[in-house]
């Protein structure tokens, strides 16, 4: 009977950390959109060309 002392008060302190958690999510934006990340996988894929790597200009050193 003695456990409950412990268990009762650690219960309650999950259930806080939990409700903090989701609060966070919501205030964060990551609840905003449900449905599009579960329909991205059927949309294609523009193609996309890659850039050309940027060259470096060349000093030159001029005497």
């Amino acid at each position: 009977m003695s456990v409950l002392w412990i268990v009762i008060p650690l219960a309650f302190i999950f259930a806080a950390v939990a409700v903090w958690a989701f609060v966070w999510t919501v205030r964060s934006g990551q609840m905003d959109d449900l449905d599009t990340p579960a329909s991205r996988i059927l949309i294609e894929d523009e193609d996309i060309v890659p850039a050309e790597p940027k060259q470096k200009p060349t000093q030159e050193n001029q005497d």
